[in-house]
């Protein structure tokens, strides 16, 4: 009975060894092996079974603030304690406030952006580098700030059609006094040599990048100039986003082109596309030829073309130097959206085909020079002086 008992056990240990041999590895164990009492935790949220941290150059997240007071400064403040006040600082900067009455909360308004202004001087002087679930809760706080319902057009809020664009007021945002000083730290967090690119593109992700892109429609110029500023750098940053980022701006275009013809920030995105296929590489990818005859030359078709047209020429202009194959599908885009009525615009669309002539080769030329001077004879004929000027101006180049 005994050697049966202890053959049972030996069945027994064995059989558990099996089972623990063939269990899968657990998710997210990388580097256990090497120590065994590493503990690995995300920095939103609390480890599992892991006592609390008493470190004090790992912060916590500080309980919510309740009201905004005045807080000590970084500089003033021990290294080893200045994570922490950052997180408490970050939070004063999530407080939101009332600009329609300047008087209201003023010295809760001013703390918020002297608080402001000192986080932009900490992250641009590169006094500390901050931690991971520091950057993590700065990120938050800038969306809590920036990503908003933006007011209706002037149009909509009185109910009339859509006026010209050109003959609007530009509309100024009352919150700008915090929303520029917003701007300039994500800003200075992007650009700063001390950001790490694979722990920023955790919290600058697609969605915070498609929220960005939204606000593009602000009809305050000095945000979308911002706004403008910062994706370049977050293009030239995070490579693993640039082609997210060029097939966003490209259903933008898509929108407003075949939907809404009314895009306050048209003319930045352009002015981005601009420096992005000055930098395209040769031969030239199908994905950017596509784009060429899918958005920007359909970008010709909208009304207020005035508004984004000499950023949209550029861009053209850019693929037929970079490829001059390229140029009779040009010209015969322009021939395509031509305007029949509309005067000033055909000024501009002379004006455009003069700069793609230039840059196009003999042989381009023949393909498309039947169509090209039948329109020019059209144009030629027109009752407006400039048309006709600028007709004849083309046919000395």
């Amino acid at each position: 009975m005994f050697k049966k008992i202890i053959k049972g056990s030996r069945k027994h240990s064995k059989s558990d060894s099996t089972d623990a041999s063939s269990r899968p590895p657990r998710s997210g164990n990388t580097g256990s092996d090497l120590n065994p009492n590493l503990v690995v935790n995300h920095a939103s949220r609390p480890g599992q079974g892991a006592p609390p941290s008493t470190n004090s150059s790992s912060p916590m997240v500080p309980p919510p603030m309740s009201a905004v007071e005045p807080l000590p400064l970084l500089r003033d403040t021990p290294v080893s304690e200045r994570q922490n006040l950052f997180m408490r600082k970050l939070q004063i900067c999530c407080f939101l406030f009332d600009f329609t009455d300047v008087l209201k909360s003023a010295r809760e308004k001013e703390i918020k952006r002297q608080t402001l202004l000192e986080l932009v001087d900490y992250i641009q002087s590169g006094s500390g580098k901050i931690t991971e679930i520091c950057q993590e809760e700065m990120i938050k706080m800038v969306g809590i700030n920036i990503f908003r319902s933006l007011p209706p057009a002037s149009h909509e809020n009185t109910g009339q059609g859509a006026s010209d664009p050109e003959e609007e007021e530009p509309y100024l945002d009352p919150t700008w006094p915090h929303l520029q000083i917003v701007y300039e730290l994500l800003l200075r967090y992007v650009v700063s040599s001390d950001t790490d690119t694979k722990v920023a593109k955790k919290y600058i992700d697609h969605s915070f990048i498609l929220k960005l892109l939204d606000l593009f429609d602000s009809e305050d110029p000095r945000e979308r100039e911002f706004l403008k500023t910062i994706l370049h750098r977050i293009y030239g940053k995070f490579m693993v986003h640039r082609p997210f980022i060029r097939k966003a701006i490209n259903n933008i275009f898509y929108r407003f082109i075949y939907e809404t013809e009314r895009h306050s920030g048209t003319g930045e995105l352009l002015e981005i596309l601009g420096s992005i296929i000055n930098g395209f590489a040769l031969p030239m990818k199908e994905e950017h030829k596509l784009f060429l005859v899918r958005a920007l030359i359909p970008l010709h078709k909208p009304k207020p073309i005035a508004m984004y047209h000499q950023q949209l020429s550029y861009c053209i202009i850019q693929f037929v130097e970079k490829d001059y194959k390229l140029a009779d599908t040009v010209i015969r885009g322009l021939l395509k959206y031509w305007p029949l009525t509309n005067c000033q615009k055909e000024v501009l669309f002379l004006g455009e085909l003069e700069e793609v002539l230039e840059a196009t080769q003999s042989a381009e030329f023949q393909r498309c020079m039947v169509p090209l001077f039948r329109q020019i004879a059209r144009c030629l004929n027109s009752l407006h002086f400039q048309v006709t000027f600028k007709a004849f101006f083309l046919l000395n180049i």
